[in-house]
Parts: C-alpha cells; sequence; structure tokens
C-alpha cells in the first residue's frame, strides 16, 4: 500500500501489484503529471464528489448517451458508466503514440490498395495469400477498382494498451466503421463542466476540433470537381447500438443524417431524397457494414442500404468513408503481420509494437495454444465488443473446452494471445480511489493530403473489480484523457 495513502483521503484501498500503475510509479511515489489532480480530488469532500458524479450521470441521460446490450432480456439501453478520474498522458509519451499511429495507418491504406490491386506483398509472400483471401471480411468487388484519392480508410480506431514496463502496444485495429469518438468528446464536455478550473491549471491539449477535421478529411475526399460537396452520415437508424453517436457526429459537422430509405440511385449518380426534390450526394460517412450497405452487391435481404450504391462508388461518383472491403485490414489474422506490411511498404521498423499473437491456422502455434488455454486469451478473428473471447485464466475448464472444440473445426476463424496484464489507472469506486485496468482508443483520420490525431482518445476502464474487459457491454465505462501540452 503506498505510503502516501496516510495523507491522502480515499486511497486506503488503493493496491499496487505488478501492472503498470497510471498514478504511481511504485509505493508512496505519485507519478509528477498526477500529483496536481490528486491534491485537488483528495482535498474534495467525498458528498461534493458523490455530487459531481451524480451530475455527470444526469448530464449523460438527458443528452441520451446510452449503449446498447444486445442478447440481454432484462433491457437494453443503459447509460454509459463514466469516471470522474481522468487519465493523464505527458507529451512525451503523446509524441510516441501519434509518430507510431501516422506510421500505422499509413502502411495499412498501402496495403488495402496493393491487395485490391497489384497484390505484391502476396506475390512476395511476406502476407500468405491464403489468410487475405480467406478473411470473410475481403470484398473481391474492390479489385481493380479505383478507390477515390487512394484513400481506403478515412476513419480509425486502434487500440492501445501499456505493459508492465509501461509501454504503449497495439491490441487491435478497428478500420471498418469505428464507434465511441462521441463519447470521447462528451466526457471532455462533462468534465470542463465539472472541474473547468483544472484544464487551466493542467494545460490539457485540446479535442474539441475532433469533428471539424473529420468534415475536413471527408472534404478532401469528395470525387474531383466538387469544390462543396454534399457530404452525409449513414446509418443504420435508431435501433442501432451507436445511433446516440452518429446523430452527434452530423450535428457537429452541419451535415445530414440519413438513412437508407433517404438515398436512392439514378444512372450510377447517388441522391439525398429532399423536401425540394433530389440532390446529389457527393461523401458518404458510412456507419452501415458492407453486407448491409447494398442489397444488390452483398446482402440482398438488408433493409438498410442503398441499391446500386456500389455501382455509383465503382464509377466515381460518390466516395464512401470508409471503403467497402477495409475490414480485411483488421482481421486480427492479419493483424498478426501488421509488422511485416509496415517494413515492406515503409521500409521502417514499427513505432508501436503489437501484442505476441499466435495464428490457430498454423499447427505448430495451435498445439501450443491448445496445451496452455489456460494461459491465453482467445479471439474469434471478425468478432468486437467483447465477445466470441475466451480469457484463459479466468475460465472454467468446460469453456475451455468448448473453446478448444471450436479451434479445431475452424482454425482460421481464431487467433491467441498471452493474457496481458495491462496498465491500471485510478478510478473513484464508490467513495474512494481504487485501480482499475483501462485501454486506449485514439482516433486517426486520413484525409488526401493529411493524417490527423486529436491528442488523447477514448480511455474506457474495466469498472469491474479484477476484470480485464473493458468494453462498455461487457460492463465497462470510459474516462476522460488529458494530453499534456508539455
Amino acid at each position: 500500500m503506498p505510503t502516501e495513502n496516510a495523507v491522502r483521503p480515499g486511497l486506503e484501498n488503493y493496491q499496487l501489484d505488478h501492472a503498470y500503475d497510471e498514478m504511481f510509479a511504485g509505493p508512496g511515489d505519485l507519478h509528477g503529471h498526477y500529483r496536481p489532480l490528486m491534491d485537488h480530488f483528495s482535498s474534495l469532500p467525498r458528498e461534493e464528489l458523490r455530487r459531481k458524479k451524480q451530475a455527470a450521470d444526469l448530464s449523460f441521460l438527458n443528452q441520451g448517451i446510452t449503449f446498447t446490450v444486445y442478447g440481454r432480456n432484462e433491457g437494453t439501453e443503459r447509460i454509459f458508466p463514466y469516471d470522474l478520474l481522468p487519465r493523464v498522458i505527458t507529451a512525451r509519451e503523446w509524441d510516441r503514440v501519434e509518430q507510431g499511429l501516422k506510421q500505422r495507418i499509413t502502411a495499412l491504406n498501402l496495403f488495402l490498395k496493393d491487395i485490391y490491386n497489384e497484390g505484391r506483398i502476396l506475390k512476395d509472400g511476406i502476407v500468405p495469400r491464403e489468410i487475405v483471401y480467406s478473411c470473410k471480411q475481403f470484398r473481391r468487388h474492390m479489385i481493380g477498382l479505383n478507390v477515390p484519392r487512394n484513400v481506403y480508410i478515412a476513419v480509425v480506431g486502434t487500440d492501445l494498451i501499456r505493459l508492465e514496463n509501461g509501454e504503449f502496444v497495439v491490441l487491435e485495429d478497428n478500420l471498418r466503421v469505428p464507434s465511441g469518438v462521441s463519447y470521447m468528446l462528451t466526457n471532455r464536455r462533462v468534465m470542463k463542466r465539472m472541474f473547468p478550473q483544472m484544464f487551466s491549471r493542467y494545460n490539457v491539449r485540446p479535442i474539441e476540433q475532433y469533428t471539424q477535421l473529420l468534415l475536413g478529411t471527408l472534404r478532401s475526399l469528395a470525387p474531383e470537381g466538387r469544390p462543396e460537396p454534399n457530404i452525409v452520415l449513414l446509418s443504420p437508424g435508431v435501433f442501432n447500438s451507436a445511433y446516440y453517436e452518429h446523430a452527434y457526429l452530423a450535428r457537429q459537422m452541419g451535415i445530414e443524417l440519413v438513412e437508407g430509405r433517404d438515398l436512392t440511385t439514378h444512372d450510377n449518380i447517388v441522391y439525398m431524397r429532399t423536401t425540394s426534390g433530389l440532390r446529389q450526394v457527393d461523401v458518404i460517412y458510412r456507419r452501415v457494414d458492407d453486407d448491409f450497405i447494398d442489397p444488390l452487391s452483398f446482402r440482398p435481404d438488408s433493409m438498410l442500404g442503398v441499391a446500386g450504391l456500389f455501382n455509383a462508388y465503382r464509377a466515381g461518383n460518390v466516395t464512401l468513408a470508409n471503403a467497402f472491403g477495409t475490414g480485411v485490414a483488421d482481421d486480427k489474422a492479419i493483424y498478426a503481420y501488421v509488422p511485416s506490411i509496415i517494413k515492406y511498404y515503409l521500409g521502417e521498423d514499427q513505432i508501436l509494437n503489437n501484442v505476441k499473437t499466435y495464428l490457430m491456422s498454423e499447427k505448430k502455434e495451435r498445439d501450443h495454444v491448445l496445451q496452455n488455454l489456460d494461459t491465453m486469451v482467445v479471439k474469434a478473428v471478425g468478432e468486437s465488443g467483447g465477445y466470441g473471447m475466451l480469457i484463459g485464466p479466468q475460465s472454467t475448464a468446460a469453456q475451455r473446452e468448448e473453446f478448444a472444440n471450436k479451434i479445431q473445426a475452424d482454425p482460421r476463424n481464431y487467433i491467441a494471445q498471452p493474457t496481458i496484464t495491462f496498465s491500471r489507472a485510478p478510478c473513484l469506486i464508490n467513495d474512494g480511489f481504487e485501480a482499475r485496468h483501462v485501454d486506449l482508443r485514439p482516433y486517426v483520420l486520413y484525409g488526401s493530403d493529411k493524417v490527423s490525431i486529436v491528442p488523447g482518445g477514448l480511455t474506457r476502464v474495466a469498472l469491474t473489480k479484477g476484470s480485464l474487459v473493458v468494453n462498455s457491454s461487457q460492463g465497462g465505462g470510459s474516462k476522460d484523457t488529458w494530453v499534456l501540452s508539455e
């Protein structure tokens, strides 16, 4: 127990272990960038902290900031859990993260362009052809297609964790329709309302410019000859778990929020229905998965998409962000090859390392994992949100047997990683401060002329004591992320 607990109210139950702690460098040794924060929070009466927490929860409720839990009978809509204590990242730490993310998105964009065109990386055997072509997200429709501005992935959410030595590493990439950025922006707005004086004391770098950076990125990707492009955000509708985010981003950017039924195609041009007639659409920021976006090209039973949209895209008359088929690059099996992808296209070593990953399609690696399931995390390559996953140390013998059978039945669908004790950050739990595991999802924007990253991202928190699962659908929450200017 840190010796500073004796002089800091609320830290009596704060425990350190072998995980990297965001606040403490060691027993009784606060990281310097956390000291002013804890001085302030420790001095606040418990009643005032409770009042601020209730005010924050009420703010989330009034704004309709909820998430959906699928497959639960007791009700699906819940307020997004929020922790008042921000996570603090130094300028030096952030510089490395930013450089690594820019490197990664640049290489992955080149990878997508290559595999859908010349396929050099496949011919050279750097990435196995069968790994790419067996990916459920690989779209043969995209082969040989000229993507506007050669940008496949305009918006990326990359999940980072800290290892026990404090190093940031990449846990996974989210390149299809990454979500959560509205929570990042709302967390900041709530924190400014709750603790306005702290921002001036800390010199926290702003993130409010994200929506304008996103708008600028989308504009830069418009087809040639569209100086004032008409941009829309395509949502699956009000029953989607991220609908609040769709509405929020459209409102902040000043663009139309549309559903598939609001759009139509004619002569390979996309139009939006308005009260004054049809209006051509130039750029679509889509939050609808490939499978459901065009019933003529993908799933014919989809009611969410726009018939003929892919043909309009192929004709170059409309830009989609992100492009079709980008999911192949966030397949968890492809993830294992990202270091080689960076080296191949950029001639550089990766700045942000990967987590050691075992491919179940490789017999030697599969046998090793099957013999050590109790120490491994097993993931389905195409799942997200904490679903389709086994955490070995927290699993039962029956669960391990079930996953062993799944792996043997469909090896390509699974990867495994060693169980990693990623970093913990201080959280306000009841009336005191306790450590909980956290990750970080920064949001990267790749336009036709530059890469933009707002400083910080969405820090997700495993609020359940001892849990390593940060997803909101699995009991996780979030907190504001402060990147310092110096």
